[in-house]
């Protein structure tokens, strides 16, 4: 499939009692750009990426994928589009790799039933891109955490889908797969939206970045832009400074507390 736009028009989300989660964001994401959200705890990252992957409706505003609102799509639809990889990984699940990959086949049958050879091609290709056809027999719950972490990436692309939604995919890899997972932001043929801890990352992967605090947006455009010296202190409560590594040309943060 190919990449899609993506449109938040005004959308914010509230939780049931009335508290405001994230505030009105108004974004235009065109296709195959890679967004990182990034900001500090709390800043309302996870609530934005929910929205965007039809977990969490709206309180006002809309999300629209080509136009069209997610929210007046059927789910089987917006699961043909999109695909999310979260941090929250089950571990009690009794089936192998290949098994939990397999289950990104499903938007494309249309239930829990057995897959064609189609589907049995793209779960093989999706694990040799991830490194993980050594472990395709593997019970999911026996994998460490970067383990884990890469099955729910193929998983996720085994779904084929035009928007990727990566909460924190880096969290519990180790360096190798950290760049492998950087790697595979940087190549694939799609529209990527991701939440990042790390700004040096961001600004090394992302086209544009959306700075969140405190459920606001601070900022939307590219890292140049948005990740400024003052903008990046003044969200994350610290003394950030950027600095230009030669001879990439590299961004580069460093950090300190407030005297």
């Amino acid at each position: 499939m190919s990449a899609v736009n993506l449109t938040l028009a005004g959308a914010s989300w509230h939780a049931p009692r009335g508290l405001v989660i994230l505030n009105p964001v108004s974004i235009e994401l065109p296709a195959g750009r890679v967004l990182g959200v990034v900001g500090p705890n709390g800043a309302g990252k996870s609530t934005f990426l929910r929205l965007v992957y039809r977990y969490l409706k709206p309180a006002s505003g809309a999300v629209l994928i080509d136009g069209d609102d997610i929210w007046k799509m059927r789910a089987r639809d917006v699961a043909l589009k999109v695909a999310a990889v979260l941090q929250e990984q089950p571990t009690d699940f009794a089936l192998t790799v290949r098994e939990i990959v397999d289950l990104g086949r499903i938007p494309h049958r249309g239930g829990l039933v057995r897959g064609d050879g189609r589907d049995a091609e793209v779960v093989s290709a999706v694990l040799g891109k991830l490194d993980l056809g050594g472990f395709a027999d593997r019970r999911f719950g026996s994998l460490s955490g970067g383990e884990r972490q890469r099955v729910m990436v193929a998983r996720a692309l085994a779904q084929e889908p035009s928007l990727l939604v990566l909460d924190e995919p880096t969290n519990h890899l180790d360096i190798r797969h950290q760049l492998e997972v950087i790697r595979l932001i940087r190549d694939l043929d799609m529209t990527i939206v991701t939440s990042l801890h790390d700004l040096n990352i961001a600004a090394a992967v992302c086209d544009d970045i959306l700075l969140l605090q405190q459920g606001q947006a601070m900022g939307f455009g590219t890292p140049d832009d948005v990740l400024a010296d003052e903008t990046v202190s003044r969200a994350f409560g610290v003394l950030a400074r950027r600095e230009r590594l030669t001879p990439s040309e590299a961004t580069h943060f460093t950090y300190q507390l407030h005297a």
